[in-house]
């Protein structure tokens, strides 16, 4: 499921942003080209809930790196606000239904964006063969009959 996430992701960024930003979800060791998104999982964990139901909790950072050389704060500072719009909610494509992104932040490190969001969501745990109820006998009587 991670990787419909980060492909929801990236389908939200190409929607606002459009063809003239690449977005990458590997990484690229030279010729990046500019402007680009780079979207990653940087935290995973899991916590139970009730029965067979957990919480998956998946932090993503989305990176950007800005085209301009004069203003690469200014830009990023547009992007950013813009991203925290496109990545409101992000609609996994095996999914009915879509997912909140929450905890969105960003900060600048170097020139580059770097714009944090999280997208939880309640998982089922699979289980071998399910639980039947076994069946139970009542046998009742009223006073006084």
């Amino acid at each position: 499921m991670i990787n419909e996430i980060i492909e929801a992701i990236s389908i939200a960024l190409d929607s606002e942003f459009g063809d003239g930003y690449e977005i990458h979800t590997e990484e690229i060791k030279q010729d990046l080209k500019e402007p680009c998104f780079f979207v990653q999982l940087i935290d995973q964990n899991i916590s139970p809930l009730c029965g067979r139901r957990y919480l998956q909790n998946n932090a993503f950072c989305i990176q950007y790196f800005p085209e301009s050389n004069l203003n690469p704060n200014a830009e990023c500072n547009d992007v950013a606000e813009r991203m925290m719009f496109a990545l409101e909610y992000v609609t996994p494509l095996d999914v009915d239904r879509a997912i909140r992104g929450t905890n969105k932040n960003h900060e600048l490190v170097d020139g580059v964006l770097n714009f944090f969001v999280n997208y939880n969501r309640v998982i089922l745990k699979k289980t071998a063969s399910p639980e039947v109820m076994g069946q139970i006998k009542i046998q009742s009587e009223m006073k006084g009959e």
